[in-house]
């Protein structure tokens, strides 16, 4: 499809990176909410969560919209730290790496998750399944000195 090939080449700029994280979280939370956790705008091009994780510092939920990747088989998923491709991590991963019980709104249910980082070979695996499904991530990679975090959302029974 020329229209993702489009996509992924505007989300690969630094221009992107700037104005992304000001402009599509916000419309994300806005109609997530308006359309009660049924639909996101980023999830148009790529399958997305809110994600409500506990804060590393202040103990309050925060919540965040992301890309993620459903993994086969659709019992968990695949978060990607990858802050646009701008310099630091992404406040939501540490607050996973703090507090790994979170929750996620997935088309619409509210599902208590655990989150697990990807680390070695497993994370390599992983990586090379993102590229495929989302090949900008190895623009963001290439252009930071940090490794990008990855991680796994397992359902907590």
């Amino acid at each position: 499809m020329i229209g993702v090939r489009v996509v992924q080449k505007v989300s690969s700029t630094r221009v992107f990176a700037k104005v992304a994280p000001h402009v599509i979280p916000a419309l994300d939370r806005a109609v997530h909410r308006l359309t009660r956790g049924k639909v996101l705008l980023s999830a148009q091009m790529l399958p997305g969560v809110i994600l409500t994780s506990t804060g590393a510092r202040s103990g309050q939920p925060r919540r965040a919209p992301l890309a993620c990747m459903p993994e086969e088989g659709g019992g968990s998923w695949i978060l990607i730290g990858s802050n646009f491709g701008r310099t630091g991590h992404p406040a939501w991963t540490g607050n996973l790496l703090a507090h790994p019980d979170a929750e996620i709104s997935w088309k619409g249910r509210d599902i208590p998750v655990t989150a697990v980082p990807l680390t070695g070979e497993e994370r390599a695996a992983v990586w090379r399944e993102l590229l495929a499904f989302w090949p900008p991530y190895a623009t963001y990679q290439a252009r930071l000195e940090r490794e990008i975090r990855v991680f796994r959302l397992t359902p907590r029974a």
